[in-house]
């Protein structure tokens, strides 16, 4: 998985998915071993929880839930745009590049 915490990304499917216009979010959690991320403001879902202590309000929270990591893209800030990446070694660094303009995303 080429998606770590603290990327810049673009949804490219799923509900999400923002038509025409290239808006970019936050990753907030990757999970490599299921392939799955949680980015921030997608796939919202509400949760009901009581309230666990005395004087503590239960009711509804909006939080994120996890998504494939194929429905995001790697965010450009060169390209602008969503685009794919390969990692390279430079300076004994592995290091990711946009496969569009060849300039390094970490």
């Amino acid at each position: 998985m080429k998606i770590k915490k603290g990327d810049t990304v673009v949804v490219i499917s799923g509900n999400s998915k923002n038509l025409g216009e290239n808006k970019t979010h936050k990753v907030l959690q990757a999970f490599p071993k299921a392939n799955r991320v949680i980015v921030e403001g997608v796939n919202m879902i509400t949760r009901h929880t009581k309230p666990k202590k005395m004087g503590e309000p239960g009711g509804r929270i909006e939080r994120e839930a996890a998504i494939d990591a194929s429905n995001v893209m790697l965010y450009c800030s060169a390209c602008k745009r969503g685009v794919r990446v390969e990692s390279k070694t430079v300076d004994g660094k592995k290091v990711r590049v946009c496969k569009k303009c060849g300039k390094s995303i970490d």
